[in-house]
């Protein structure tokens, strides 16, 4: 005998003491279930292949209803264009054609002349070692460089010390505007991007990269700030061991960046595969992935200069299986519904994949960079941007739930989202590790809600395939799950910090620098690291590696300001406490607290 399921009771015991709460509950349950068994939505009517009735058709002689079939004429005036032959001969065609076009872009002049838009000559913190011998030289040397495009909107994702300043989410250019001295006018301080000082001196356009030549003018200062070309560098009021400054004259060719041309190339060929050769509907998804993928690599987010073709390769095969997934759950129920309507198709698909491919382009004035409670809790805006975001996502989203409701597949679709939802949220109550959304991930999280064949469905799949290209050929499939120094970047540790026993009370202006000594505290008694020395940043440039508690002032110049930074050291060297700036009048400013 078949038993009754434990709901049943439920739901009747709850119907004879709720009935009025009961009937809107089960309305409610019946109307979410949608159609049972599930059902198919019915084809799309195209846009240009309609008729329209004709008022007053009889007194005017007129017909009853006007026509409009601008797809189907479309479709007979090029039907001898979609010969399978003529397919196969332009892919050979645009392949030799893409190959021409990266030799130009990548391998006319040579390798080492590439620099990328983070380049620098002088690393962070004590990075170059003591007195910055590892970044020599610092003088008498020369170098002609080839820059990308678009290095203006590439930032500084954590906060860098220059002086006693703390400076974020800007490209890190120091100095560039005259300081007097006639013989070293716009020098820029070593440690600023190469490309973004460039682009601030006005020798290389942004929108199209180029090429220039410098040179190391060794000690330098002070570096003063100036606004130009649409960057504003940032000042530096001492001297610093290693600048250099620009020439134009240089001695490479073809040094202009061929992103736009190639976006522009890959843009019309999509365009004659949808419009005129319309091969079958798999054979455009996967035109459009392959043209994708290997515009991302070799042009619009290389993951170097020049891009490695076989890290490249080992990128693209788990890419394809991911591809071939989307087609299954979702391209498949989409992409041949548009088949009798090929200038709808290329419009709905091709104006939403290419942003989608462009991911880090459109989305780069959005102030938020990893959906991370740190980064957004340091950069302003970002969570303004981020309510604005998940507010524009719940009502595509909801739009998606309605058309799924239609089909009766909603049930089946939040079961499985409710799985994946408790699956990340176990994940990420993982000790010691935190849950990141690559965008490559929330693309895979979306694709299946674009699984029907409406308009909508066919713009959200095509821009989240090129979302999720993005992802996976710029950065890799990282790990969703990473641990905290992964995280980190180039930010603090969060180590223990030394602190300065000098300070504004006891530092005696009266005694003359030669004569100056700063000291610092002792090790904390609690000392789990290790730590068995200290590392001393004067000016920004280690002078100080050892285990004294103090150092002498006697080889400074007096009249400047100097800034000093204070770390443990043991195997690796922790976190610098923020500046401590003596000025020339004998001003000792203590430090703010937190790291650096």
């Amino acid at each position: 005998m078949r038993r009754t399921p434990w709901y049943t009771g439920v739901s009747n015991k709850a119907k004879s003491s709720f009935p009025i709460a009961h009937r809107r509950i089960s309305r409610a349950l019946l109307y979410a279930r949608g159609p049972n068994p599930p059902v198919s939505l019915p084809t799309p009517r195209p846009f240009l292949n309609r008729s329209f009735p004709v008022p007053l058709h009889r007194t005017l002689g007129w017909p009853e209803r006007l026509s409009v079939a601008i797809e189907p004429w479309f479709i007979r005036r090029t039907r001898l264009l979609t010969r399978t032959w003529l397919m196969m001969l332009f892919g050979v065609g645009y392949i030799i054609s893409l190959a021409f076009i990266t030799r130009a872009q990548w391998f006319s002049i040579p390798a080492a002349s590439f620099v990328t838009c983070t380049s620098t000559y002088w690393s962070q913190n004590a990075g170059c070692g003591l007195d910055g011998t590892g970044c020599a030289p610092f003088t008498n040397s020369t170098f002609d460089f080839r820059c990308p495009a678009q290095c203006k909107p590439v930032i500084l994702q954590n906060p860098r010390a220059v002086g006693a300043e703390l400076v974020d989410f800007v490209p890190l250019v120091v100095g560039g505007g005259s300081s007097g001295n006639a013989s070293f006018p716009g020098s820029y301080r070593g440690d600023s991007f190469v490309c973004a000082a460039a682009v601030h001196a006005g020798l290389i356009d942004d929108s199209t990269g180029g090429c220039a030549s410098l040179s190391l003018v060794g000690t330098q200062g002070p570096f003063v700030s100036l606004t130009a070309h649409g960057l504003t560098s940032t000042a530096f009021p001492s001297f610093f061991p290693l600048s250099f400054r620009f020439s134009s004259a240089t001695s490479l060719t073809q040094c202009s960046d061929l992103r736009n041309w190639a976006l522009a190339f890959n843009i019309l060929s999509s365009c004659v595969i949808f419009l005129l050769l319309r091969p079958k509907p798999i054979v455009l998804y996967w035109s459009l992935v392959c043209m994708g993928y290997w515009h991302i690599i070799f042009f619009s987010q290389p993951a170097g200069a020049p891009p490695s073709i076989s890290t490249a390769f080992g990128t693209f095969l788990p890419t394809l299986f991911f591809c071939h997934a989307f087609w299954e759950l979702a391209f498949r129920h989409v992409l041949p519904f548009f088949s009798e309507m090929p200038l709808e198709r290329a419009v709905w698909y091709l104006a939403a994949f290419w942003p989608g491919v462009l991911f880090n382009i459109v989305t780069n004035k959005i102030p938020i960079d990893r959906l991370l409670a740190s980064d957004l809790a340091k950069r302003p805006g970002s969570v303004v941007a981020l309510i604005v975001i998940v507010v524009i996502l719940a009502v595509i989203i909801i739009n998606q739930l309605r058309v799924i409701r239609k089909t009766g597949w909603l049930p089946y679709y939040l079961a499985g989202y409710i799985v994946v939802g408790l699956i990340i949220l176990v994940l990420a109550l993982l000790p010691g590790l935190q849950f990141r959304l690559h965008h490559y991930f929330a693309a895979i999280l979306l694709i299946p809600v674009t699984a029907f064949p409406t308009r909508l469905s066919a713009i959200y799949q095509a821009f989240v395939l090129g979302m999720f290209l993005n992802g996976g050929a710029a950065f890799g499939f990282d790990s969703i799950l990473q641990t905290a120094a992964e995280l980190q970047r180039d930010g603090p540790a969060g180590t223990q910090l030394p602190s300065f026993l000098t300070n504004s009370s006891n530092y005696n202006p009266s005694i003359p620098l030669q004569n100056q000594t700063i000291s610092w505290d002792n090790f904390p008694a609690n000392n789990p690291s290790g730590w068995n020395g200290f590392a001393l940043l004067i000016d920004d440039v280690e002078r100080f590696s050892g285990d004294a508690l103090n150092f002498s002032l006697a080889a400074l110049n007096a009249s400047v300001p100097h800034f000093f930074r204070l770390a443990f050291q043991g195997v690796t060297i922790g976190d610098f406490t923020q500046a401590a700036t003596l000025w020339p009048n004998g001003t000792w400013v203590d430090p703010q607290p937190g790291p650096t």
